[in-house]
């Protein structure tokens, strides 16, 4: 699995110390992720590991031994179960130690998931809790558990349900990630097997504005690839608007009429949005990128 997640063409790829591990297999998974993250050709993908939570036997050693052996080959560590600022602070605290005492040059950054009740009532806080902080997650799964939500094992609802069951929650994730100015990732889609149920929730997340959404397998990659790529068409009308307005600006003019449409000042904030996640896809025009943090 290590080998595959390595060239799936996903810009971070997590190794996985927490649901994916038996508890008799967690601390002898800790060497699996240092030697995969050391001996594997990564190419431009982030190489991360999911710590257990803070409130476990292994949380502890895992950052200490992951950082250790790993050192320069990791470059972020998602923690999850995270339900205060607190939390995120000692994990702070933690890598600035081992930072120091390994000579590390570059800090190792942080992503959290907000995957419980108590988080999701915290997520401003959370998300403003270190500077390391670069992405919140929302996570459908241990919420559904926390909120005592009636919901099958795709994390929807199991009776007759109004609109987004999950759509506040949602939103509240992202608001928080916005205000802090760090990304937004939407929820795994356990339904692997339903490549048409993955893309419906890829453009539910891209469209409230996410950034990008978990990948549980590589089939589930190019989708999210596409889905969080703006479309050519969507490049050239930002482009397009943008530079109209900016002439129209120049000669004093605050609002324009384009396509029927009122253009404003508002307008160009979303053409901005657009062109910077271009630029984040890699070039200026738009090509598909990874979105997910099996795949972000």
């Amino acid at each position: 699995m290590c080998e595959k997640a390595a060239g799936v063409g996903a810009d971070l790829v997590f190794l996985d110390l927490e649901d994916a591990c038996a508890p008799a297999a967690k601390e002898a998974a800790r060497s699996v992720a240092v030697g995969a993250l050391t001996g594997l050709d990564w190419g431009r993908t982030v190489r991360a590991v999911r710590v257990n939570g803070l409130d476990t036997p292994w949380c502890h050693d895992d950052i200490i031994e992951v950082v250790t052996g790993a050192r320069e080959s990791l470059d972020v560590l998602i923690v999850p179960k995270v339900r205060s600022a607190r939390d995120v602070w000692w994990v702070d605290v933690l890598l600035t130690q081992l930072e120091a005492k390994l000579g590390l040059d570059r800090p190792i950054g942080l992503e959290v998931l907000i995957e419980e009740a108590e988080g999701l009532a915290n997520a401003l806080d959370i998300a403003r809790g270190s500077a390391r902080l670069e992405a919140l997650i929302f996570g459908a799964g241990d919420l559904s558990a926390s909120l005592h939500a009636r919901v099958d094992g795709n994390f929807d609802p199991t009776v007759e349900y109004p609109g987004d069951f999950w759509h506040f929650a949602r939103v509240q994730v992202l608001t928080a990630a916005r205000a802090a100015m760090v990304d937004a990732v939407d929820a795994p889609y356990p339904a692997y097997r339903d490549p048409g149920g993955y893309r419906r929730a890829a453009l539910q997340a891209s469209a409230l504005g996410f950034d990008g959404k978990w990948a549980i397998h590589p089939d589930q990659v190019a989708i999210a690839n596409e889905v969080f790529s703006p479309t050519p068409e969507e490049v050239a009308e930002a482009t397009g608007a943008m530079a109209e307005y900016r002439a129209a600006e120049a000669e004093g003019v605050g609002a324009i009429g384009r396509g029927g449409r009122l253009v404003d000042a508002a307008h160009m904030r979303l053409a901005a949005n657009v062109l910077h996640k271009a630029a984040r896809a890699g070039d200026a025009a738009p090509r598909p990128a990874v979105s997910g943090e099996a795949g972000r």
